[in-house]
């Protein structure tokens, strides 16, 4: 596979006496939609995890980009170019959505989160600038003064996709990115994210809503039991009747 940016190679994790991820290897590419799928308890959110330095694996290694990850803390891996979607929004509610935006805008020009007293109010209004832009380019400029709290759930993911999108990263992961949402908001979600889709940037998506994994992604790995199934196109997947069998207990994809 050729212009792998992110490489995960035999990571094995177990909690006590339960193996959540089996020798996983995975290649992503630059500038791709990866999905990946599987039932409950497959090691998905585990995988990302480790992907992001939440989780230190048994063995193995990923390397994004280059650079070594395991072993580097989450604000570590953050400044090498990787944001996350959680599933449940991790967002400031007592916050304004235009303050929500511009903590990680001071991050990114920081380099922590932290606001900088000796930078210049014009770089500050730059900043702003840059976050209503966000705002407006996902719909939410009209609330940017809201508190974020406030907010319903599908604007609340897309408020923290917001934040992410804010920070110029190489590699987005989205876990669950529709979790919750009426089909409504998973539409709007799904146009979203096909829109973002040609800025270059990689993003792997876990998710159980297969309309909205076969709307966006450009190759799918399947978990089942902590362990790598199957992988390929979406019509590939699609077919395998392992897939069939361990996803949908038979049932067409």
């Amino acid at each position: 596979m050729s212009n792998v940016v992110l490489n995960v190679s035999d990571v094995q994790k177990s909690f006590g006496g339960l193996r959540a991820l089996s020798d996983i290897n995975l290649q992503i590419e630059s500038g791709k939609t990866h999905a990946i799928i599987g039932p409950n308890g497959a090691g998905k959110s585990t995988l990302l995890n480790v992907c992001v330095g939440r989780i230190i694996p048994d063995s193995g290694s990923v390397i994004f980009d280059g650079q070594v990850l395991t072993g580097k803390k989450p604000h570590q891996i953050n400044q090498a170019g990787v944001a996350r979607v959680f599933q449940t929004p991790e967002i400031f509610p007592d916050l304004t959505l235009l303050q929500n935006v511009m903590v990680p805008a001071f991050a990114r020009r920081d380099g922590a989160f932290r606001f900088n007293a000796a930078i210049d109010l014009r770089s500050e209004a730059e900043l702003r600038d840059e976050a209503e832009d966000v705002l407006q380019d996902l719909g939410l400029h009209d609330l940017r003064n809201h508190l974020a709290g406030s907010l319903s759930r599908g604007d609340k993911r897309r408020l923290e996709l917001a934040m992410c999108l804010i920070q110029k990263p190489k590699l987005l992961l989205l876990d669950e990115p529709t979790a919750g949402m009426s089909r409504h908001d998973t539409n709007r979600t799904i146009e979203l994210l096909q829109r973002i889709k040609g800025r270059g940037m990689t993003k792997i998506v876990i998710e159980h809503d297969m309309h909205v994994v076969f709307s966006l992604a450009d190759r799918i790995s399947v978990l089942a039991q902590g362990a790598i199934i199957a992988e390929g196109s979406p019509d590939e997947v699609r077919g395998n009747p392992v897939v069939q069998e361990a996803y949908l207990g038979g049932a067409h994809l």
